[in-house]
């Protein structure tokens, strides 16, 4: 586990983690914004009457309605994105990563009516009579690059398993057993059957199903998150203040947490921003390409809610609800990571303000501290070290009151335990204690400390539920398009057999271990679309412009031929 995080950590850092990617998300988003006359302004109003139906005709071709269509997409993108993303966000950069997310989102509302726009006008019908759509199509049959087609439905397959399969489980696992305290083998065996029930019928049963569970717990979550925003009143305007006030310096420390550079939380509220709302990733054309449309640009217009409901509501919801309630900075009992724990060589606090500068320069690789990995022997009477010399770190912050057990908590370790480089060997070694927590651990506990008290945990555990089930459900489609288009029709089954057991196994896998593999697989699908789209500029404005000049026609009771492919 140790060796694969350290190459994911790798690759993340060539890819996602790397200084050019936020500058080419933003970069893109920003041009199109520009390029386009800032669409996602001035078409926002057209948007809703569109999605609405406003406009639909009984003969265009497609599988589901603008709504339909919109509510898959966000399925795929409202998950664990808004409650774990957003929390990881926080965690790892401080109220200013929140502050990035929403300028991800903005730009991101451009950038996905682009891609939804280009990969509808290039859909096409597949041997079953439904529609399949997305990047590869139009990177394909416009231009030329097939070889760019294949790359991109390889990486949505990878990502289909990173992004939308095994993040989604897991948060699933983790709130269910904190809450309930049900076992994660058995949370991901019971999901993992209902997953195949539902992805085996194919989009027109996955829309259906999403069509009714995005609204519901939409409306469930928000309650929730007010319930919390509004008992903890007198914070909202300081967190607020944060989250602008650091946006261009980073996050200084305060409480257990030991504070974020600019470069840090820039990149991670960008990198986060794009997991929640996909925006520039290529996966919700997928999902568009099957609405019903004669224009594909009224498909884009739809797709421009997404970013919004997506990251500027939902994702700012849960922000100020554990910014306002402190928990974020505070430090909780709970069992600790293996990939996300390390023993430094010396003794170090975080109430010593030097150590605090050195263990800062550590966690946010400035290369400016003297820390080291600790190697040796420590022993252990029941549970307790008996020995000095070392600091453990959990979660980005100096862990307290610290026990070693095997096999459960219950079961206190006594004897020698070895630790090389920083990290236990022992693999059965389980570590308790108080450290900060990050992810969907650390929005549960937020929504403990509103109007609702402990039974606040039980929404974000059933909000959790629904939204991360609805987007395992939302990313197996957008895999089997893309199997599709590598192998035929025939791969489909086998494909979905992978993601349910995938599913499953993710649901008791190492959390920190399946962060870092969603961050490289999304940066895998999200270059070459951006690549592609800026190719095609001149098009897209085209298309729109004809939009516009045909939607006067037929305001007007003039026929007007599809602008489609």
């Amino acid at each position: 586990m140790d060796t694969l995080n350290s190459f994911l950590l790798w690759i993340d850092g060539f890819l996602g983690s790397a200084a050019y990617f936020p500058f080419l998300l933003l970069g893109v988003g920003a041009f199109f914004t520009i390029y386009l006359g800032f669409p996602q302004v001035r078409y926002f109003g057209h948007a809703w009457r569109v999605v609405t139906g406003k406009y639909d005709r009984d003969s265009d071709p497609g599988d589901t309605t603008h709504f339909q269509a919109l509510s898959t997409a966000l399925s795929g993108t409202v998950g664990t994105g808004n409650i774990g993303g957003v929390a990881f966000a926080i965690f790892l950069g401080g109220p200013a990563a929140l502050f990035w997310m929403w300028m991800t989102a903005f730009l991101g509302m451009t950038t996905k009516f682009v891609e939804v726009t280009l990969s509808h006008k290039y859909r096409e019908k597949t041997a079953d009579g439904t529609m399949a759509g997305g990047p590869m199509y139009y990177m394909d049959k416009r231009l030329n690059m097939k070889w760019l087609g294949i790359l991109f439905a390889i990486a949505t397959v990878i990502s289909s398993f990173g992004t939308g399969n095994l993040p989604q489980i897991n948060n699933i696992a983790q709130g269910m057993e904190a809450t309930f305290g049900i076992d994660p083998m058995v949370t991901g065996g019971v999901l993992a059957f209902l997953l195949a029930l539902v992805i085996l019928g194919g989009i027109k049963r996955i829309a259906a199903v999403t069509s009714r569970i995005v609204p519901v717990m939409s409306v469930l979550y928000v309650v929730g998150a007010l319930g919390v925003i509004f008992y903890n009143a007198d914070n909202i305007l300081p967190s607020l203040g944060a989250v602008f006030a650091d946006a261009f310096t980073g996050s200084a420390a305060a409480g257990g947490f030991l504070g974020a550079t600019f470069a840090y939380a820039f990149n991670r509220g960008v990198n986060r921003g794009l997991f929640s709302n996909e925006a520039g990733q290529g996966s919700a054309p997928i999902a568009h390409a099957s609405a019903k449309a004669h224009e594909p640009v009224s498909e884009g217009m739809v797709s421009i809610l997404e970013p919004f409901i997506d990251t500027i509501l939902i994702c700012t919801l849960t922000g100020l609800a554990i910014l306002s309630s402190g928990v974020w900075t505070e430090k909780h009992e709970n069992q600790f990571q293996r990939t996300d724990t390390v023993f430094l060589a010396g003794h170090y606090t975080d109430t010593n303000e030097a150590d605090r500068q050195q263990l800062f320069a550590y966690i946010n690789k400035t290369g400016e501290h003297q820390l080291k990995f600790y190697s040796g022997t420590v022993q252990v009477v029941e549970g307790v070290s008996t020995s000095p010399g070392y600091t453990v770190l959990s979660a980005r912050s100096v862990a307290e009151d610290v026990r070693f057990s095997v096999g459960s908590e219950e079961h206190l370790y006594t004897g020698p335990m070895l630790v090389k480089d920083g990290r236990i060997e022992d693999d059965s070694i389980i570590v308790t204690g108080k450290s900060l927590i990050h992810s969907a651990e650390l929005t549960t506990l937020a929504f403990t400390k509103g109007f609702m008290g402990e039974f606040g945990q039980y929404i974000v555990s059933i909000g959790l539920l629904l939204f991360a089930f609805s987007t395992a459900i939302a990313w197996s489609y957008y895999g089997d398009r893309a199997m599709i288009y590598l192998v035929g029709y025939r791969a489909i089954m086998p494909y979905r057999v992978c993601y349910v057991f995938g599913f499953f196994w993710a649901s008791f896998s190492d959390t920190t271990l399946i962060w870092n593999l969603s961050a490289v697989t999304i940066v895998l699908m999200t270059i070459p679309n951006l690549l592609g789209i800026l190719m095609l500029r001149k098009e897209m404005k085209q298309t729109v412009n004809q939009y516009w000049v045909d939607f006067e026609k037929e305001q007007a009771g003039e026929t007007v031929e599809s602008s489609g492919k």
